[in-house]
């Protein structure tokens, strides 16, 4: 795939504007996001950084915005969001993880107001939690649980923390019409109830307005800049372009509403999680095996593993967690020995997949549901030994 002028057959029909225009709308993004910025109020920035190529490149022009602001002037805080689920793919997450150190000894070293912030699903919440504490059976797309525990609500309560403090805050997204037709109608409809100036509210979270400064750019514009332009915080951006080579994916953006989740779980290639079971298949983690990253294979394995033990009806339960029949969760003994498989798996690949701490709270889970069952059948033992009310 060749990386800069890789497009789908729905971002085709944005066409491609002239390169030789890209200077001059670089120019009025920098512009539009410098005026934001120095408006009259303090509401703090929250730019979503996912580490793909949109976000990476959203944060590159507003620091270069901000660099061409007087020092005594750059007093609005600005917090770089990254979310990390835990279970993201470990040579994407590597990356993320490389990239937000740079850029936190970057900014500091320019003297830039901007603090790298990353936020995680709460420790009860985690995916090895509600998949082998709870029982929750992989995700699916009509069951796709993950997306709000480990993306959505981390995030937000970090978003309404900051905004409880300041009353207002401003969410830049790198999101772009020519992602597909679909985000392009969804980014025209927020357009249009935007109510204050280029800012739109956020349709969950109050007092979050949302700004969207690369709007308009096409795949092949964040192509060409990322490729041809340093990054502000030092060093260039060839190991991302390259990963992206790799896999031949795309990145799971920043989510913030179940609106957006869509892009998680496309049938488009693209980096996210790797227990990533609302795919049909992983693109990216295939694409990076076939790239010679060979010890993802044993990842992949498993991540097939529990998709089929969660669709197996051997594996559920035969009563659902409300105490109605239907299938229900994965059975203990269905847990038990996923569990005993990670660890293993954990053990032999050397990656650190799950925490000690998740696994305590796992078995602390089938505690709870041992004695709910116990309870359950004696209630059902109760009810049969009762007597009959005497018919007259």
């Amino acid at each position: 795939m060749k990386v800069a002028t890789a497009r789908t057959s729905e971002t085709a029909l944005y066409a491609m504007a002239d390169v030789s225009t890209l200077p001059d709308r670089l120019r009025e993004i920098r512009r539009t996001i410098r005026e934001e910025y120095l408006q009259s109020h303090d509401k703090p920035w929250i730019l979503g950084f996912s580490g793909g190529k949109d976000s990476t490149l959203l944060l590159q022009v507003v620091i270069e915005s901000i660099l061409t602001i007087s020092p005594d002037q750059r007093t609005r805080s600005v917090y770089v969001l990254s979310n990390d689920t835990l279970v993201e793919s470990p040579v994407y997450q590597s990356q993320v993880v490389k990239t937000l150190a740079l850029i936190s000894e970057g900014v500091s070293a320019l003297g830039l107001p901007i603090e790298v912030v990353q936020t995680h699903p709460e420790e009860d919440w985690t995916f090895w939690v509600n998949l082998l504490g709870r029982g929750y059976p992989a995700p699916n797309r009509n069951f796709r649980w993950c997306t709000d525990r480990m993306k959505i609500r981390p995030t937000t309560r970090f978003i309404r923390e900051k905004a409880s403090a300041s009353g207002e805050v401003i969410l830049l997204l790198g999101v772009r019409k020519a992602e597909s037709i679909a985000r392009a109608k969804r980014l025209e409809g927020y357009e249009a109830k935007a109510t204050e100036g280029r800012l739109s509210p956020h349709n969950d979270v109050k007092g979050c307005l949302i700004f969207r400064p690369i709007i308009e750019l096409t795949n092949d514009d964040v192509w060409h800049i990322l490729l041809n332009v340093r990054a502000p915080w030092g060093g260039n951006h060839r190991e991302l372009v390259t990963l992206y080579r790799n896999a031949q994916g795309g990145e799971c953006p920043f989510v913030m509403s179940e609106a957006d989740s869509p892009s998680c779980g496309s049938t488009s290639a693209r980096f996210g999680c790797w227990t990533c079971t609302v795919v049909d298949k992983d693109g990216s983690l295939t694409g990076l095996i076939d790239a010679g990253f060979e010890y993802l294979e044993p990842l992949s394995a498993f991540r097939e593993r529990i998709k089929a033990v969660s669709e197996s009806p051997e594996h559920r339960s035969k009563v659902r967690r409300n105490g109605q029949p239907g299938l229900g969760p994965l059975t203990l003994e269905a847990r038990r020995m996923l569990l005993d498989e990670l660890v293993a798996m954990q053990a032999q690949t050397g990656l650190d997949l799950i925490t000690d701490h998740e696994v305590r709270l796992i078995k602390d889970w089938w505690g709870r549901d041992e004695t709910t069952a116990v309870l359950r059948d004696m209630d059902r033992l109760n009810q049969l030994a009762a007597p009959r009310s005497e018919i007259p």
